[in-house]
């Protein structure tokens, strides 16, 4: 029997998740105007790694519910994570924690490298956009072609990480950073 510090280490039923996020510039990225778009609604819930999501397709409404944990790992391009899917019920259980919230449309967008999913946030992160792209081979994602319009690589930079960008109350200073 593995011990609880081995559990959380090694997650026994976890995934890898294999991406990369980028900082987009919105002048020279693809045109979104008329694109089928997913809505994602975040809770961050408060003292945990826990993130309550609500994606809500703007095509079909169809309306997605899950819990997720991504484990800290070494290497920020591939770690483990572990989902589970709620029903609406279940889902307003957890709904009634404290949380931090982050909403975004994210829409996708194929390249030759693969599907990338542009995020345009929403609220005090107006006007902030960020690409990611998840393959399930490493060395295509360590050496993918990025596009031109993914203008920096924020992969490793915490600061872009969801539950760190949840605490922000406007994107000013964290854009600044980024590009200066």
């Amino acid at each position: 029997m593995r011990g609880g510090d081995d559990e959380a280490r090694s997650p026994k039923y976890a995934h890898i998740e294999r991406e990369r996020r980028f900082l987009v510039d919105g002048a020279s990225r693809p045109d979104l105007a008329g694109l089928p778009f997913v809505r994602i609604e975040d809770r961050y819930i408060a003292t945990t790694r826990l993130r309550l999501r609500r994606v809500s397709d703007s095509a079909t409404g169809r309306v997605v519910l899950k819990l997720t944990k991504k484990y800290e790992a070494a290497d920020a391009l591939a770690r483990p994570i572990v989902t589970a899917y709620l029903s609406e019920a279940e889902y307003d259980v957890f709904a009634t924690l404290p949380a931090r919230t982050l909403s975004k449309r994210r829409y996708p967008i194929t390249t030759p490298q693969g599907e990338f999913g542009i995020d345009l946030f929403e609220g005090a992160l107006e006007g902030l956009e960020l690409a990611e792209i998840e393959l399930a081979d490493d060395v295509a994602l360590r050496t993918l072609v990025v596009p031109s319009w993914a203008i920096a690589d924020v992969s490793d930079d915490c600061r872009y990480n969801g539950d760190q960008l949840a605490q922000l109350d406007e994107v000013a200073t964290l854009l600044a950073d980024s590009r200066g």
